[in-house]
């Protein structure tokens, strides 16, 4: 099984996109750049931050680079603005000039990427001198609940499901551990917040339909699994998850920013 299969945008923007975008936003309220710098999104997917980015901030420009060439393709369709230019490329030899953006961020993606060391330090390679480079990834070990009850819930039925589990995965994804790649990476002035933003689910459906798309490691492990290992997850969770009398389930989704002048 791929371990993160992510592929294709809609549905992504399915299981993911509805949350991530609120996210970004309190992300670049946070950064209070500016207006009409010149941006670099690294690791763009299907383009949520670039554009809460020409929404918010009134850019000179954006170059947003991903290694996914069906993400690129995906946020080509779906943005059409002169400022904005997506392209395929690789975040640890990034296809930008050296000391040209004011700021060059990077959502949800500095995890995923082979060398997060790498690919910060060629983030601050591309940011002009006094610029700012940051970054926000899920905590998956705690407040990213959609994705924590999940995981919790599928090790009590699967206990092989915990080498999945992006909390185990990903040990980055926490403001220590974040604040001394920063330092690193040569950056300075860092800090490091956490941004949380509500998750409200209408019903269980809601909350179970988009891991169905097999989109990312949580729904890819949802597809591995047969017809009645699936159900007995899907009881589990309608077990433990906390909905309310109306139906609704109420989470957060919690995310770790950090950011360091060059």
């Amino acid at each position: 099984m791929q371990v993160d299969p992510w592929e294709s945008g809609n549905p992504y923007e399915f299981f993911m996109g509805r949350w991530s975008r609120p996210v970004a936003h309190r992300f670049l309220e946070w950064l209070s750049l500016p207006e009409h710098q010149r941006w670099l999104d690294v690791g763009c997917g299907t383009g949520v931050l670039s554009s809460s980015i020409l929404e918010m901030t009134a850019p000179q420009e954006i170059l947003a680079i991903d290694t996914s060439d069906t993400f690129i393709a995906f946020a080509q369709q779906t943005h059409q603005d002169t400022r904005l230019k997506f392209q395929v490329g690789d975040a640890r030899q990034l296809p930008a000039e050296t000391d040209y953006f004011d700021g060059v961020v990077s959502g949800l993606a500095l995890n995923f990427v082979p060398d997060p060391l790498d690919t910060l330090t060629e983030m601050v390679r591309t940011t002009r001198e006094g610029g700012v480079v940051a970054v926000y990834v899920w905590d998956y070990v705690d407040k990213m609940q959609m994705l924590r009850y999940f995981w919790d819930a599928a090790i009590t039925i699967d206990p092989s499901a915990k080498k999945l589990d992006e909390g185990e995965r990903f040990p980055l994804c926490q403001p220590t551990a974040l604040e001394a790649l920063f330092q690193k990476a040569g950056l300075k002035h860092i800090e490091v917040q956490a941004i949380d933003v509500p998750t409200l689910f209408r019903d269980f459906n809601d909350y179970w339909s988009p891991f169905l798309g097999g989109q990312g490691p949580a729904p890819g492990y949802v597809m591995s699994l047969s017809n009645g290992q699936r159900t007995t997850l899907e009881e589990e969770l309608r077990t433990v998850l906390p909905v309310r009398s109306d139906g609704a389930i109420a989470l957060i989704a919690r995310a770790w920013a950090a950011r360091g002048v060059v």
